[in-house]
């Protein structure tokens, strides 16, 4: 049986028309059609539409043909299900993570603590008389001589300027 066909019997099996069963599993109504006549191969996405809207159906079966097509027709194999497999299990605490009791009450031998002393910095303060920059005073000189020292050292020639203007337009000058 071809995978068209599996998926055509699925159809039959929901109880949906073609047009229902494409909006059941969120697909276009076209592409059932053209899945079911042969003209597509269903995508895995579309199969895996189907599988989450049909978690019955196996997916041996809808891939591939093998086997049954839905899990309730199979034997159960499966053992049953105790209560003692469904309680969940919880993390060890303080007091079972001891051993049997056997070091309850016994205190650990202490090994002698060394306490290093740090050895003391000496810190100097600025006295508060210095005077204060207020955000009006000019940059020292020293820093414009730096900066001019920068631009002389520089060999670098203009390779071009361009002016842009407000109209989007521009203009390039190349010397």
């Amino acid at each position: 049986m071809s995978l068209n066909e599996r998926i055509s019997k699925v159809i039959e099996y929901s109880g949906f028309t073609p047009s229902e069963f494409a909006d059941e599993i969120d697909v276009q109504r076209s592409s059932i059609s053209h899945v079911t006549s042969g003209r597509n191969k269903p995508s895995l996405e579309f199969i895996i539409k189907i599988k989450s809207r049909f978690p019955e159906i196996l997916w041996d079966w809808l891939v591939n043909g093998d086997g049954e097509m839905l899990k309730s027709e199979l034997p159960d194999t499966e053992e049953p299900v105790t209560e003692e497999k469904l309680k969940p299990t919880s993390l060890p605490d303080l007091f079972t993570m001891m051993n049997d009791d056997e070091d309850f009450g016994t205190e650990e031998p202490e090994e002698p603590v060394i306490i290093e002393s740090p050895s003391e910095s000496i810190k100097t303060y600025q006295s508060k008389t210095n005077e204060k920059i207020s955000d009006s005073q000019r940059l020292e000189k020293s820093n414009e001589k730096i900066i001019g020292q920068v631009v002389e050292n520089q060999t670098n020639k203009i390779k071009r300027i361009v002016l842009f203007y407000e109209n989007g337009k521009f203009e390039s000058f190349e010397p």
